[in-house]
């Protein structure tokens, strides 16, 4: 407390977002508090790439402040810890525990929310300038929901050619490989042609004498790249599903919006044009409501 009763800025506002978001809250500082526990186990251990991945996770946590103060936006509480427990579930359980390879469907899951999340981050993105009086647009709720989906759709596209990329170049498998018990290609048409030769039934490959003992024949990549693309196509529509629903309801706050990030009114500007770019943003509001009807 200061002299005359004041309480302190910093701690002043430390209090309110713990009043306000103390559900995230909890989850953040106890995520937190495990992410750092399993680092200074690595760090004993000598396990230095889990490290690495730990003090990675500790700054991805602080990613939804980062969108917050930069986007100028308020993200609700089950928005804020579907964020930390998809970083979470991808860092330490994915990387460090090998959930990805231990738990069937890890990487599924992680690839649907990942589309969820990257359609909120478009729907945001939109909606800013779809508020903003200095942008001349105003987009209808089913532009925005496409705007959305467009944008996780092309985050998932840019993670894949990623993924194929540090395949070729540094011999990882980030695209995982699926045993599969029947080829079709024209590749194996007797005649050199266009025709589709079958092989089915296959039980196992043989490799330079040595058979791989797979059960099956190896497929590089292909499925798991389509199969991700497409959890991530069902976690965007979903995602601009409700944001449709948000913005045709005019906002309204509910399921939906425990989901939708809400974008904060601009800090008034300074000057004698204030009164102007006021009544401005004011007809560009009633615009935007007439459009979405």
């Amino acid at each position: 407390m200061k002299p005359d009763g004041r309480e302190r800025k910093p701690f002043a506002q430390i209090r309110e977002a713990w009043q306000k978001r103390r559900g995230a809250m909890i989850v953040y500082l106890l995520l937190r508090a495990i992410v750092i526990a399993i680092l200074v186990r690595s760090v004993m251990l000598g396990e230095y790439e889990n490290v690495f991945t730990c003090a990675l996770t500790l700054v991805l946590f602080l990613l939804p402040s980062f969108l917050e103060r930069r986007m100028r936006i308020d993200l609700p509480d089950t928005m804020e810890i579907i964020i930390l427990l998809f970083i979470f579930s991808t860092e330490i359980l994915g990387e460090v525990n090998a959930w990805y390879v231990r738990v069937h469907g890890w990487d599924t899951i992680m690839h649907t929310l990942n589309g969820f999340l990257c359609a909120a981050i478009g729907f945001c993105i939109v909606g800013v300038l779809n508020r903003s009086s200095r942008v001349d647009m105003a987009l209808s709720p089913a532009y925005l929901a496409l705007a959305a989906f467009c944008f996780s759709m092309t985050i998932g596209v840019l993670w894949e050619f990623f993924e194929f990329g540090m395949d070729m170049f540094f011999h990882t498998d980030m695209q995982k490989d699926t045993v599969i018990h029947a080829i079709y290609s024209v590749a194996l048409d007797p005649a050199g042609g266009n025709k589709v030769a079958a092989v089915t039934g296959i039980g196992d490959v043989i490799v330079n004498g040595e058979p791989l003992g797979l059960g099956g024949y190896l497929d590089v990549g292909i499925i798991d790249t389509m199969k991700d693309l497409f959890v991530n196509f069902i976690g965007a529509v979903v995602f601009s599903v409700i944001g449709y629903f948000y913005v045709k309801n005019a906002e309204r706050h509910g399921f939906a919006g425990r989901f939708i990030p809400v974008v904060l009114p601009a800090e008034e500007p300074e000057g004698e044009n204030t009164a102007e770019l006021k009544d401005a943003a004011k007809e560009k509001k009633k615009e935007t409501a007439a459009a979405g009807k």
